[in-house]
């Protein structure tokens, strides 16, 4: 096989995981940008480590360090953990050998299983982040008000800042809109 081809594997299977899945449902491109990023660093380092005479444990010890990295300024939910650690472990498994028929199928499952779990079918909640234009600090109050300006039911939240100064309020939430819901009913029907 071509030196380009787990290049071009892992272009496609990154443009899918990000573009195709992450991006059209939880429309953040920060966290888009950062699971492209730490794709093509993962890429980028296996290949280096599978194409030189590097100790196997000099190379575990890098990917050890990489899967401590954890970023400070934001907490991240088990969603945004769950894409990248499938952007890791794409970037691994195209950088650490030749592609063959077996890695194409593992990153075709990685990314079938993430499309199924994540879709709205299975979890029919979206993510929002979202400006307040009051500061707020009890979270009952937050939660209401989140709920009468979406029309659905925050199922989890978590509040970014509350701004004294400027009177507002950052959250991040997941909600079931009444849309979510009255397809629920539907379907049970």
């Amino acid at each position: 096989m071509t030196a380009t081809l787990p290049i071009a594997v892992d272009v496609l299977a990154i443009s899918i995981l990000v573009f195709g899945l992450y991006f059209p449902r939880h429309r953040r491109m920060d966290m888009a940008l950062a699971y492209v990023t730490v794709n093509v660093g993962v890429l980028a380092v296996a290949d280096t480590l599978a194409s030189s005479n590097v100790a196997a444990g000099l190379g575990l010890g890098l990917f050890g360090v990489l899967s401590i990295i954890r970023l400070r300024s934001e907490e991240l939910n088990h969603r945004e953990i769950a894409y990248y650690f499938a952007a890791l472990t794409i970037g691994l498994i195209t950088g650490l050998a030749d592609i063959s028929p077996l890695q194409i199928g593992l990153i075709g499952l990685i990314l079938a299983v993430i499309a199924i779990i994540d879709s709205r079918h299975v979890y029919p909640v979206e993510s929002r982040r979202l400006v307040l234009d009051r500061a707020m600090t009890s979270p009952r109050e937050i939660r209401d008000y989140v709920e009468s300006l979406c029309g659905g039911r925050v199922v989890d939240m978590t509040v970014d800042e509350i701004d004294l100064v400027k009177d507002s309020t950052t959250v991040r939430v997941h909600i079931k809109t009444a849309v979510h819901r009255r397809e629920s009913v539907e379907a049970a029907a």
